[in-house]
């Protein structure tokens, strides 16, 4: 048999070859059409879907690039002291900004670097402000990048405008306090809103680089000072250049305040106070109409300027009032509690008196102490002490002479050798009192940051420490220590009430709110939170015997050369516990309404450091005595 040659055997094997290489071709194309059909396809659905699905959407984004809401915003609303003594204004000032969406990406780096140049700015922080606003909802409010410009860096901010697109020069209005720290716990301060705020505002009409109130009434009445804007529909062109208006809506002018602050009073119970500071951190003193809950001054020392944190904050000085101990920030008039010490024995008078555990010739005997036998451990006697021994004691010596003994009869009762002879009020009746005038609970003023204080009750006492109530919390609670906590303004309520007859205030700042021209929008009305349950024969009881604390009590050191008073004095201690069961250091309190026959005004001084009689006394008399003399000086025409 003959064998073919090998070069014959190598074509017979290429024909399959070169078959196989071609269906791989052929099946590498259907594929190709196949991939390219499935990309149009892609393509068309994302093309429907954002011209039919999204049209709304896109279409908006699109034609904000050519029309641009540009806000306007009114005139911010001015503060008035009662007496139309203005204590804001609106300054206007230049600012650096940019607009992030007029940024073309290929020219960021020119308009960072010419922006960092003129401003100070550093460049990074400029880049990632506007990187970030890019990527906002809100790309087209111009982005503040420096505030306060002098007006050579304006002028050649505004001459560099044509060459950094999206760049402008914008004049923003800002707040000036001309009386800075007299009055900056209740004026507060307005400043930049942030992020956390602006997602909360942003539907009411708020923008990126808005200001709105921070503290005190700037941020109690916000919505009635900010007014309502308006904005300006306009054409741009490709830079960010206004083209024309297309169409205007003008502002709703902001209102303002007028507030029952007394400025001159103000100035003089500041000046008063830090005299007697001492070596306190903080100190207060409160002034208040009996007869309508309007505060005529509330003085916070130390206080702050409230210049330094109105935007642009003033970033060399804020570090030294962040850092302050003594918290100046902090309204302790109203957002910060402590014991109130004997100034409580109003309370637990009035409770003791209405429940039939005593009445105005109740006598107790105070030998300068009592002792107490431990509910818990057999043979332990506890020993309650007096500040002083007081000998025998009706309800009005007891109360003006402040004897702790007589009022730990009237919380707790007495016991001897397991023996009741005196009934108590009790822990759970004290705190229905205490709660009676409104104590544990903000009052409603008008400011913001208000604390709450504790008034306690073996149920609280379980829960929050778990521990039993015993005999001697009860003694405590009634002579205003322990665990008993309230605010200086929560205890100038109860002397007020006292007062005016059973009337349980809600305190007020402002007075009024004022349109543009003057006229009077709305009226701050006398708001009686309740009505206290208590008789006006025991009430007229319990203000008799504060008389009697100001002519031969304690309290006489606050006694006015001007006017009869009634008055409460209270040293609460606190600190570290010494060996005889006292305390290393004390609050010195000092509260009092006048005049006695027809009550006018209510007052209370807090000093952290002191003893009532001895520190906080002298402070209510000067006060007294400044408020009814300029008052007569008037009634008689004369000039102070």
């Amino acid at each position: 048999m003959r064998v073919p040659p090998d070069n014959h055997r190598r074509r017979w094997r290429s024909r399959p070859q070169k078959q196989r290489t071609g269906e791989i071709l052929q099946h590498r194309f259907l594929l190709l059409k196949a991939l390219i059909v499935v990309l149009f396809g892609v393509l068309s659905l994302q093309l429907a879907r954002m011209q039919i699905v999204e049209h709304a959407k896109y279409n908006a984004r699109a034609e904000s690039n050519r029309l641009r809401t540009v806000p306007i915003l009114p005139a911010r609303g001015l503060i008035y002291d009662r007496n139309g003594v203005q204590l804001v204004e609106n300054l206007p000032i230049f600012s650096a900004a940019v607009t992030p969406a007029d940024v073309p990406q290929e020219q960021l780096l020119t308009v960072v670097a010419g922006l960092s140049e003129i401003t100070g700015v550093a460049p990074q922080e400029i880049a990632t402000e506007i990187a970030e606003a890019q990527k906002s909802n809100d790309p087209f409010t111009p982005l503040v990048v420096k505030a306060n410009l002098d007006e050579e860096t304006a002028f050649r901010l505004r001459e560099r405008q044509a060459d950094l697109p999206g760049v402008q020069v914008v004049v923003e209005s800002v707040r000036d306090y001309s009386t800075g720290a007299l009055t900056s716990h209740l004026l507060g301060y307005v400043g930049r809103i942030d992020a956390e705020e602006y997602v909360k505002l942003r539907d009411d009409g708020y923008q990126l680089n808005d200001r709105l109130g921070k503290a005190g009434v700037e941020y109690t009445y916000e919505a009635v000072l900010r007014g309502r804007p308006g904005y300006r529909q306009v054409e741009i062109d490709a830079a960010g250049e206004e083209i024309r208006t297309i169409r205007s809506v003008s502002p709703r002018p902001a209102s303002s305040l007028v507030l029952s602050l007394d400025l001159d009073l103000q100035r003089q119970v500041t000046q008063v106070l830090q005299n007697a500071k001492g070596n306190s951190l903080n100190a207060v003193a409160i002034v208040m109409d009996v007869r309508t809950g309007g505060i005529l001054a509330m003085v916070s020392l130390p206080a702050y300027d409230n210049n330094i944190l109105t935007d642009p904050v003033d970033q060399e000085k804020l570090p030294a009032l962040l850092d302050d101990p003594a918290r100046p920030m902090v309204n302790h008039a109203i957002s910060e509690v402590h014991p109130p010490g004997s100034t409580f024995k109003q309370v637990t008078g009035t409770a003791a008196l209405q429940e039939g555990v005593a009445t105005s010739d109740t006598t107790i005997t105070s030998y300068g102490y009592i002792t107490v036998e431990d509910e818990y451990v057999p043979d332990k006697v506890w020993v309650m002490r007096d500040w002083a021994a007081l000998g025998t004691l009706d309800f009005y010596r007891g109360l003006a002479m402040s004897s702790d003994v007589y009022f730990y009869y009237l919380a707790g009762g007495y016991y001897e050798n397991g023996q009741r002879l005196f009934r108590g009020l009790g822990p759970e009746r004290l705190a229905r009192y205490a709660r009676e005038y409104g104590l544990g609970a903000p009052t409603g003023i008008d400011l913001p940051g208000e604390a709450a204080g504790l008034v306690p009750d073996p149920a609280w006492k379980e829960q929050a420490i778990g521990e039993v109530w015993t005999l001697g919390d009860t003694y405590n609670f009634g002579i205003g220590q322990g665990y008993l906590t309230m605010t200086p303004l929560q205890l100038l309520r109860v002397i007020a009430a006292i007062a005016n007859g059973g009337d349980v205030l809600v305190p007020h700042v402002v007075r009024e709110i004022v349109g543009e021209e003057g006229n009077v929008l709305k009226r701050v009305e006398r708001q009686v939170q309740h009505h206290l349950n208590i008789s006006e024969q025991h009430l007229a009881i319990v203000r008799e015997a504060l008389r009697q604390a100001a002519v031969y009590g304690p309290a006489r050191t606050g006694t006015s050369s001007q006017v009869t008073i009634a008055a409460k004095t209270g040293t609460a201690e606190f600190g570290q516990q010494l060996a005889d069961g006292s305390y290393a250091s004390s609050h010195a309190w000092y509260t009092a309404y006048a005049p006695f026959e027809n009550p006018e005004i209510a007052l209370v001084v807090f000093l952290e450091k002191g003893i009532g009689a001895t520190h906080a006394g002298p402070v209510a008399k000067q006060i007294f005595d400044y408020y009814f003399d300029r008052q007569r000086v008037a009634e008689r025409g004369e000039s102070p």
